[in-house]
């Protein structure tokens, strides 16, 4: 029979201390002197802005990476993890938010995969393909799960697909569990049987540490929450004693906002661009929104709440299943990005080093790759021509680059964001749309960014501005859409809005 160790009654068992862990990354501190106990047999839920450090000490114990100083006691003793395989003898299993199971393989081989049962017959080693699947039924009955472990997993839902993830991870009896974001592509119903499945593990003295941005999750699985800020434990709390605004609060501290420069008020006779009733099924749906000129819109949203998809389906590197979008008075449903940018509008991707830049081309060709139709000549792009473009962006947007014709790869990444922004700049657009334009630099060239915007928006740019840092889209925008889940659930003034306010409603939409 295979099943899951009865209830533990060792106290060290699924125990983890840390003590003054702190991991650098060059001179990047990821984790800062963390000290914190998470005691056996219970949920504990880890909790911290983007960029906190929760990703970090994961890695940590899953032994992706080690401490630069600390200690880390798993199980009662001292360990010191130098890959993955030393954290899993230790007793700890990951489960990642993307899944690793094999589509067209069975559940039962997916749960057994790299270590299916043989048997000799004839003198040749063959798959006992009786007893794997007669294994794997017994671990699911032993976990309340009723599954056939012979259905291909390409026929299970996706929650489905998670649970089976979990239950191969239990397979191995670990003692810990990691569960990074595992319910961020579930239905309400399948969240559900995720957590019959836990609390089956918690009965079973299995801890667990549990990441989620799903503030409401907390309270319906999760015994304690702690919470990372800026690479530092900030605290931990018990859920039956605690609630969301105490949690955002330890998340986002103070989080004082700087004050941005005074601007005109905004006219709102007459669109510069209408989005009517766009969809994508699975992405986003129902979408309307106007933009003005000279308007900063916002588009808060945690991860997967459709915010790029809108904007690159706006944009025409999606198609949208329907709805109309116009630009100026004119009709651009279903353009293609070509056609929209000889319209006005340009792109600053969240993803500048694969999307937005060619690392092999110099800073000069990066500035000028958006607007070859002026500075070439019969298919020959005109040095003379293009210098001008090249020096008014350097100097405007205060680019660090001691010769634009070294590799654009050579800047940092503050100022390849600014060749990024330059590159549409160019093109002189009447609309612009900044996906994460923060995202991977220091406080300094941030501000200037933002500085950038704001002084185009000045001259009237109209500006679609977003960020997973909420912080930044309250000090950004003029205005702030709300989306969960695919949806316009909300839109705020970011002047009468604190932190707390916009997070819950990114997390959990508007109230009902």
């Amino acid at each position: 029979m295979i099943h899951i160790e009865p209830p533990r009654t060792d106290a060290t068992n699924g125990r983890i201390e840390f003590q003054s862990v702190t991991k650098r990354y060059g001179p990047t501190i990821a984790l800062s002197e963390f000290t914190h106990c998470f005691e056996p047999g219970r949920v504990h839920a880890l909790m911290g802005k983007n960029g906190s450090g929760k990703s970090t000490l994961v890695k940590l114990l899953a032994g992706a990476t080690d401490p630069t100083s600390g200690t880390i006691n798993v199980n009662g003793k001292d360990r010191h993890f130098t890959s993955p395989h030393d954290a899993f003898e230790a007793g700890i299993v990951t489960v990642h938010q993307e899944l690793s199971l094999v589509p067209e393989l069975s559940v039962g081989e997916n749960i057994f995969l790299g270590r299916l049962p043989h048997k000799r017959r004839a003198g040749f080693r063959m798959v006992n393909w009786k007893g794997l699947h007669q294994r794997a039924a017994e671990l699911l009955s032993d976990m309340g799960l009723s599954m056939d472990s012979r259905q291909p997993v390409s026929a299970l839902s996706v929650g489905q697909q998670q649970v089976v993830e979990i239950v191969k991870a239990m397979s191995f009896n670990p003692s810990i569990l990691l569960l990074d974001e595992p319910t961020s592509a579930l239905a309400s119903k399948e969240v559900k049987l995720l957590f019959a499945l836990m609390e089956r593990l918690r009965e079973r003295g299995v801890t667990m540490i549990y990441i989620t941005h799903r503030m409401s999750e907390l309270f319906d699985i999760a015994d304690t929450c702690t919470v990372i800020r800026d690479g530092h434990y900030i605290g931990a709390v018990e859920m039956k004693a605690t609630s969301p605004s105490e949690i955002v609060g330890m998340m986002f501290g103070s989080a004082a906002r700087t004050t941005r420069p005074p601007r005109q008020e905004i006219a709102r006779s007459a669109p510069l661009l209408e989005v009517r009733g766009l969809s994508r099924p699975g992405h986003f749906n129902d979408i309307s929104f106007n933009l003005y000129r000279g308007e900063i819109l916002g588009i808060a949203g945690l991860l997967g709440s459709g915010r790029t998809e809108l904007m690159r389906a706006i944009y025409g590197a999606d198609r949208a299943d329907s709805g109309t979008v116009h630009f100026d008075g004119r009709e651009m449903t279903g353009a293609s990005p070509r056609e929209m940018r000889k319209a006005g509008l340009g792109y600053t991707p969240e993803n500048r080093k694969e999307v937005g830049l060619v690392q092999a081309l110099p800073t000069a060709d990066n500035l000028c790759m958006a607007s070859l139709g002026p500075i070439a000549r019969k298919g020959f792009v005109s040095r003379r021509l293009e210098r001008p473009y090249i020096d008014r962006q350097i100097a405007d947007l205060h680019i660090k680059c001691g010769d634009p014709e070294l590799p654009v790869s050579s800047l940092s990444g503050g100022n390849q964001q600014k060749v990024v922004i330059g590159k549409w700049l160019n093109t002189s657009p009447s609309v612009m749309f900044f996906d994460e334009p923060s995202r991977g630099v220091d406080v300094q060239a941030k501000r200037q960014i933002f500085d950038i915007i704001w002084h185009k928006a000045a001259e009237g740019l109209a500006s679609i501005f977003v960020s997973t840092e909420l912080e930044e889209v309250l000090e950004v925008a003029d205005r702030i859409l709300v989306m969960h889940h695919g949806s316009v659930v909300a839109e705020v003034d970011p002047t009468q809005t604190d932190l707390t306010q916009l997070y819950s409603l990114c997390m959990e939409g508007a109230p009902k």
